[in-house]
């Protein structure tokens, strides 16, 4: 684990465990010792409290009393809920954004998926094509222009992009063979405007990475209040929308 720079300690302190949990050094359901990470980052324990207290407020990280804090699991149960929720702020996103699409926010969403296709061809690793994939869906939100419900996505991206990861590395061609496709997709149907059709493909296109995963873990198939109401269609706190490295700061695709 890198030592925080002298920035806002309990920022960097969230940003280097942040980091340490995506990049699977500190696995789901792992305990996280305050006096352990002081000494790792080379800063006082306060400042580990606050940064954990963060984690805790992307939803990284549960603490209890006496207990102190852990990773998150990923449960067939988390997955659920995470991605439910997700859902539906895609549903909403997407359908705002096409109402306030200009050919400039458009083409730059055009312009990521171009990037994701190039790193594909490039054979770029799993966590770096995620990357793109959380700076499209940043855009997005960007575009929809309100900022309650970007601020309801930043509650819940961390722990997409967790699970995201895990599912990136128990189906890694899955999400390859996916990934630019779907976004493609949903370039068009924004372009097309405001439509029933673009929601239930924002969703599913989430839904359909919750049953991948779920399936992976174990879980139950099924949908349990999510998307059911298309076939596939195509379809990123850290603070987001500035590309690959911002979106990890803080598969089909998401």
């Amino acid at each position: 684990m890198r030592r925080a720079q002298r920035r806002g300690l309990a920022h960097e302190a969230a940003d280097r465990i942040r980091e340490s949990i995506f990049e699977g050094q500190v696995p789901p359901g792992a305990a996280l010792r305050e006096v352990e990470l002081a000494s790792s980052l080379d800063v006082s324990r306060g400042s580990v409290r606050e940064g954990l207290a963060i984690l805790e407020r992307e939803g990284l990280v549960h603490s209890e009393w006496h207990r102190g804090a852990r990773v998150i699991e990923l449960s067939p149960d988390d997955v659920d809920e995470v991605y439910t929720v997700r859902a539906a702020l895609e549903r909403l996103a997407t359908r705002t954004a096409a109402t306030r699409a200009t050919p400039e926010r458009l083409a730059e969403l055009s312009g990521v998926v171009g990037a994701m296709e190039r790193a594909l061809a490039a054979g770029a690793e799993g966590p770096a094509l995620l990357s793109l994939d959380m700076a499209f869906h940043d855009r997005v939100y960007d575009t929809a222009g309100n900022s309650r419900l970007t601020k309801a996505w930043h509650g819940v991206r961390s722990q997409v992009f967790l699970f995201q990861l895990t599912r990136i590395r128990l189906g890694h061609a899955q999400y390859r063979s996916a990934v630019v496709d779907e976004h493609r997709d949903l370039v068009r149907m924004l372009a097309g405007g405001d439509t029933p059709a673009l929601g239930d493909a924002a969703a599913e296109h989430v839904d359909s990475a919750r049953r991948a995963l779920a399936h992976m873990l174990g879980g139950p198939l099924p949908a349990t209040g999510a998307v059911r109401t298309t076939p596939r269609a195509s379809t990123a706190p850290a603070t987001p929308s500035e590309g690959p490295d911002r979106a990890t700061g803080r598969p089909t695709a998401h």
